[in-house]
């Protein structure tokens, strides 16, 4: 796939999305600013269900609050047009090892009952013919993390896409993280996490890739 003679955006942002197992979602047809005026509507209601005094001066632009930050920053990763810009260049030096990047940051929200995920992933892939810009690994699991999600399809996801982006089967992707839904209610657990992995190509399949590998994958939660 030639990125560099695609010039609109949108519709590569489309195909590669197509690449990618999908997220249960409907279109709308709603733009962003209609989405908020709906969310703020709705989310009013709660409060007022709830028994809160929405003429309060702390309360009163909560509603809008809320609906902005869910469109505009942490379900972004739903708008297609906030997909970033991505640099995939020609392996002309003819790398052939594990590229790695460890310690990325993973925000997202749990489909089940809006609370945060919050965690670290390692994202790592063997070129062929292609390597993609370091930070672009970093933005396409935060792309996927902004969004409803349970952490096995994001886990899925960010593999899906740069397997699809670099044309290569040997990808890995590690994700452990804290579920919200766990330490704010329900067992109300504050010490476990969630580790989630999908190990492709060589790193599935070769007992010393995949070891290198997990090798990388720090779990910052437990201290080491």
């Amino acid at each position: 796939m030639d990125l560099k003679n695609k010039k609109n955006t949108i519709e590569l942002a489309q195909e590669i999305l197509s690449k990618v197992r999908p997220s249960p979602v409907v279109e709308t047809n709603l733009n962003a600013e209609q989405k908020i005026e709906k969310i703020e509507m709705h989310f009013g209601e709660i409060m007022k269900t709830l028994g809160l005094n929405l003429n309060d001066d702390s309360l009163c632009d909560t509603p809008r609050r809320i609906a902005k930050m869910y469109v505009n920053e942490i379900f972004g990763g739903l708008d297609v047009k906030n997909f970033p810009k991505i640099t995939v260049i020609d392996n002309s030096m003819e790398y052939d090892q594990m590229v790695c990047v460890q310690d990325i940051e993973v925000i997202s929200m749990c489909e089940h009952h809006f609370q945060p995920i919050d965690g670290f992933a390692t994202v790592a892939y063997i070129p062929n013919k292609k390597v993609i810009g370091l930070s672009k690994l970093n933005r396409i699991v935060e792309f996927f993390g902004r969004r409803p999600q349970v952490q096995e399809r994001l886990t899925k996801q960010v593999a899906d896409c740069i397997q699809y982006l670099l044309g290569t089967e040997d990808v890995a992707v590690h994700i452990n993280a804290k579920h919200y839904c766990v330490i704010s209610r329900g067992i109300q657990d504050t010490h476990s996490t969630t580790t989630t992995s999908d190990l492709r190509g060589a790193f599935k399949l070769r007992p010393e890739t995949r070891t290198e590998f997990l090798k990388q994958c720090r779990m910052r939660f437990s201290g080491s």
